[in-house]
C-alpha cells in the first residue's frame, strides 16, 4: 500500500467514524418509512380503512421500529427506555399530527389522492423527527 493509499484509507474511516450515526440514522430511518408506508398502502388500499386511522397505525409502527434500531444498534443507549421512549413517541405523535392535517386538507378538502398526499409528505416529517430526536430523545 502506497502512502497515498494509506492516507485515502484513513481520511475515509475518519469521516466515516464523524457520520456513522447519521448514516445509521438514515438506514434506519429509511427502514420505518418503509415500513410506514408499506402498512399504510396495505391498511388503506387492500382492506379498505380510513386513510386517517391507517396513518397512524402505520406511522405507529414506523416509529417503534426506529427507536427500537436506533436504541440498540445506532445510539447504543439503553439507559431511561421508557423515557427516551416517550419522546421518541411524542416526536412520532407530532409528526402523525402533521400527517393528518396534510392528509385532511388535501385529500379531504381538495380531493387529492391520500397515497400522494402520504408520499409527499413524508419527507418534512421525517426531517422534521430526525432533528428532534436527534437533540431530544437521543442527545
Amino acid at each position: 500500500m502506497t502512502t497515498a493509499d494509506g492516507k485515502i484509507r484513513s481520511s475515509v474511516l475518519g469521516r466515516w467514524r464523524r457520520h456513522r450515526s447519521f448514516v445509521l440514522y438514515s438506514v434506519i430511518g429509511c427502514s420505518g418509512v418503509l415500513l410506514d408506508l408499506l402498512v399504510f398502502l396495505v391498511l388503506y388500499n387492500v382492506f379498505g380503512m380510513h386513510e386517517q386511522l391507517a396513518t397512524a397505525i402505520s406511522t405507529t409502527l414506523g416509529i417503534v421500529n426506529n427507536f427500537l434500531l436506533n436504541s440498540f444498534f445506532n445510539f447504543r443507549v439503553r439507559d431511561g427506555m421508557l423515557r427516551r421512549f416517550l419522546r421518541f413517541y411524542a416526536v412520532g405523535i407530532v409528526g402523525i399530527g402533521i400527517t393528518a392535517a396534510l392528509l385532511g386538507v388535501f385529500s379531504t378538502w381538495l380531493g387529492v389522492d391520500p397515497n400522494i398526499v402520504k408520499v409527499v409528505a413524508l419527507p418534512a416529517v421525517v426531517a422534521f423527527q430526525f432533528t428532534t430526536n436527534r437533540k431530544w430523545s437521543f442527545g
